[in-house]
């Protein structure tokens, strides 16, 4: 399997486990409650393969940058969260700081 498709299951699989610990309701719903370990568990699966052939700290950085910015989307899309010009800030710094890390000549020398 190419390993950055594993790493996209694992971030989709990831955002899909963290919305269903949401309807889970503190656990006391069963459906999102499998939901939640079906997600995670395959979360893990997946970036267990990426980890395989890409670096640890890339494959890390992306899948929690684009997992926050992920569930952030989910939060406002599905639930009437809201973001201000503060949070939307905070993501894109976020996004950068991966991108930064990722092309630094630093981080590519160490892998």
């Amino acid at each position: 399997m190419r390993p950055f498709f594993a790493l996209a299951v694992a971030i989709a699989s990831e955002i899909l486990g963290t919305t269903a610990l949401k309807l889970s309701d503190g656990f006391t719903n069963p459906l999102p409650v499998v939901a939640v370990v079906a997600g995670y568990s395959a979360s893990f699966y997946f970036l267990s393969i990426a980890l395989e052939a890409l670096p640890i700290g890339q494959v890390y950085a992306i899948w929690a940058a684009v997992g926050i910015v992920g569930t952030a989307t989910v939060g406002v899309a599905y639930f009437g969260e809201s973001l201000d010009a503060t949070a939307v800030a905070g993501l894109a710094l976020v996004v950068a700081g991966v991108a930064l890390l990722t092309r630094s000549d630093a981080y590519a020398a160490a892998h």
